[in-house]
C-alpha cells in the first residue's frame, strides 16, 4: 500500500506515538498547559501488554493465575500451569484511528517438565505498516515496513506448595528504518539488536475453602541499551518493575471473581537525570533521580485494576482501569472483554476505551486464541 504525504505524516505521527508513549500527551500538554515529564526509552513495544484476557483486566496481569501468556507477564507462574501443554495466539490491529496496517502479534506456549517446572517459548512481532520516507525537503526517498520482535525463552519453578521462581532470556530486534538516510546527513539508521533478562516471583495460598490470595513481581527487560546508529548515543530498554496481587473469592461451585491491583514503575533514568550511566546504576538510581523528588518518583508508578468472573470455567467476563499521571504520559483508560474455553479450546477478546476518545489507543481491540492439552 502506498501512502502520499499525508498519510506519511500519520504514519510518522503513529511511529511517534509508540515509540514515545508521551508523544500523545505531550501534544495535548501545548493546549493544557500541563507539565509532561515523561520517562522514555527504546521499544516501548515490550510494555504493552499482548494478550487478551491481562488486556481485558486494565493490563493487570502479574499474579494472575496462569495460562499460556504467564511468561510475558511473570515467568514465576510457569510453576504453577495445570496443563501439560499450552499454546496461544493473540492479535491486535493498532492505531486504527490513524493507520490502518499496523499491527501487535504475540505467539507464547508452555510444556510442563514435571509438576512442579515448566518452559515456555514466545514470539512478540509488531508490525510498524509500510511508510514512505521523506528528506527534509519533502523529496520522497522510499517505502520501508518497520518492524520490531523479540524471541523469549522462560523457565518457571516452584519452590514449594505456594511459591516459585522464574527467570527469562530475550532476543530484542528493532529496525525502525532499515538503512534509509531519513534525516538527509551523513549517517544512515540500521536495526538495534540488544538482549534482556526478566525475573520474577509468585505467591499463591489458598486462606480458605473459597478464597485464595496470590502475590507477584517482576523485574522485565533487564538488557543492553541499544541504538540505530553508529553516531547515536544508546537508549535504555524499558526495564520494568511490576508487583501485585490477586484475590480469588469462589461464590460457589461454579462462580467465581477475581480482583487484581498491579503497580509498575520504569527502572530507567527520569527526565534530566544522566543518561550515560550504565544499566544496572539506572536501576538504582531510578528510585531517587526526579528532579521533583519523591512526589514526582510516585507519579512515575502507573496503576492497574482489574475484576476477572467466571461461570463455571466456560465463561469470562472481564473489566479494568489503567492510570497514568498527566505529567508522565497521561493514558488513561477502561478495558473490557469477555471468554470462553470449550474443551480444548479457548477464545479471549478485549476492548479499550479511553477517557478522551481522540487518544489514538481508542477502540482497540485483542483476540487471543488457545490451545490447551492435559
Amino acid at each position: 500500500m502506498h501512502k502520499n504525504s499525508k498519510t506519511w505524516k500519520a504514519a510518522a505521527l503513529a511511529l511517534a506515538l509508540i515509540s514515545a508513549p508521551a508523544a500523545f500527551a505531550q501534544a495535548q500538554s501545548t493546549t493544557t498547559g500541563s507539565d509532561l515529564n515523561a520517562v522514555t526509552t527504546a521499544v516501548p513495544i515490550l510494555t504493552v501488554g499482548p494478550d487478551s484476557r491481562a488486556a481485558a483486566l486494565g493490563d493487570a496481569g502479574v499474579a494472575l493465575s496462569p495460562d499460556a501468556n504467564s511468561s510475558y507477564w511473570n515467568p514465576a507462574k510457569l510453576g504453577f500451569v495445570e496443563n501439560d501443554l499450552s499454546v496461544a495466539f493473540s492479535y491486535s490491529p493498532w492505531l486504527r484511528n490513524i493507520v490502518d496496517d499496523m499491527s501487535l502479534n504475540y505467539l507464547s506456549g508452555y510444556k510442563k517438565l514435571n509438576e512442579t517446572s515448566a518452559i515456555s517459548l514466545s514470539l512478540m512481532y509488531f508490525d510498524l505498516g509500510e511508510i514512505q520516507f521523506i528528506d527534509i525537503n519533502q523529496n520522497p526517498l522510499q517505502n520501508y515496513n518497520p518492524k520490531e520482535y523479540a524471541v523469549t525463552v522462560s523457565y518457571g519453578q516452584a519452590l514449594s506448595e505456594n511459591f516459585s521462581l522464574g527467570i527469562s532470556a530475550r532476543f530484542i530486534h528493532s529496525n525502525l528504518a532499515g538503512d534509509v538516510n531519513v534525516s538527509g546527513s551523513n549517517t544512515e539508521s540500521q536495526p538495534g539488536n540488544t538482549a534482556a533478562v526478566d525475573v520474577g516471583v509468585y505467591y499463591n495460598r489458598d486462606l480458605s475453602q473459597n478464597l485464595n490470595l496470590a502475590f507477584g513481581a517482576n523485574i522485565s527487560n533487564i538488557g543492553g541499551k541499544i541504538a540505530y546508529s553508529e553516531n547515536e548515543d544508546k537508549s535504555f530498554l524499558p526495564t520494568n518493575l511490576k508487583v501485585g496481587t490477586a484475590v480469588k473469592y469462589n461464590l460457589d461451585a461454579y462462580n467465581s471473581l477475581t480482583f487484581l491491583l498491579d503497580a509498575n514503575k520504569l527502572l530507567v533514568p527520569s527526565p534530566g537525570a544522566d543518561t550515560d550511566q550504565s544499566v544496572v546504576s539506572g536501576i538504582f538510581s531510578s528510585f531517587g533521580d526526579a528532579e521533583g523528588g519523591g512526589s514526582e518518583e510516585l507519579k512515575e508508578v502507573n496503576l492497574s485494576a482489574g475484576v476477572e468472573y467466571w461461570y463455571n470455567e466456560l465463561f469470562a467476563a472481564r473489566a479494568g482501569y489503567f492510570y497514568e499521571h498527566p505529567d508522565k504520559g497521561g493514558r488513561k483508560y477502561f478495558s473490557t472483554g469477555l471468554g470462553i474455553r470449550y474443551q480444548k479450546f479457548g477464545l479471549d477478546a478485549a476492548y479499550l476505551i479511553p477517557n478522551d476518545q481522540s487518544n489514538p489507543l481508542a477502540d482497540t481491540w485483542r483476540f487471543t486464541l488457545a490451545l490447551n492439552l492435559d
